[in-house]
Formats: C-alpha cells, sequence, structure tokens
C-alpha cells in the first residue's frame, strides 16, 4: 500500500494524560469521516520531527499498526516526505501500544 495525505483532528496533543495516567509523548487524534473498527473516527499517531501540533495536522500516513488483539488498527501520520523506520515509530508509539500485541507495517513512499 501507498502513502496517502490526510488531516487529523488532535484530541490528545504531546503532554496530555489520559485516565489511565499515560502521558502522550506525541500528538493523537483521529481523521474524521473515516471509520474505524469501533466505529468511530480512524485513530491515528502524529509523528513530526518540528513542533508538535495541537488542534490538526495534515501529513502523509506511513505505516499501519496492526493489532492482534483490538477491533481497530491505528494510522501513523507524519511530514510530507519523512522516513520514521519500524524501531523509530515503535519507540515513539510504545506508550499506549505496550499494552497491546501489534506491530508496525510501513506503507510504500509515493515518490
Amino acid at each position: 500500500m501507498k502513502r496517502f495525505t490526510v488531516t487529523a483532528t488532535i484530541d490528545r496533543p504531546k503532554g496530555y494524560q489520559d485516565k489511565y495516567g499515560n502521558i502522550y509523548p506525541i500528538s493523537y487524534g483521529f481523521v474524521p469521516g473515516v471509520v474505524a473498527g469501533d466505529g468511530e473516527g480512524q485513530d491515528v499517531y502524529i509523528l513530526t520531527r518540528g513542533t508538535a501540533p495541537d488542534k490538526t495536522f495534515t501529513g502523509e500516513i506511513i505505516a499501519v499498526v496492526l493489532r492482534s488483539d483490538d477491533v481497530e488498527d491505528k494510522w501513523v501520520i507524519a511530514d510530507a516526505g519523512a522516513s520514521w523506520t519500524v524501531g523509530e515509530i515503535t519507540q515513539a508509539i510504545a506508550f499506549i501500544e505496550r499494552y497491546f500485541d501489534s506491530k508496525v507495517v510501513l506503507l510504500e513512499s509515493i515518490r
């Protein structure tokens, strides 16, 4: 699958603390209009080497986080043209993914 561009709405900006005490080291949100397995907007982890966004972010879906023990997979969105390794992504999202049986699959660059 090739990368594609989306705009995400951020509902958990970098530094957000959820009800379980997890503090988000990256921004997290959803893609309005794309329904995920849980019936809600498709969730996305947002990776950027620049300033963390706090309301919306437009970028490329660079990877999919496949969860074998959940009803939905997660998308990883980054700056257009950005290069992230599976290891870098895995480390960045470990704060939540440590609770799931998941793996990161990179998408092909469109360039």
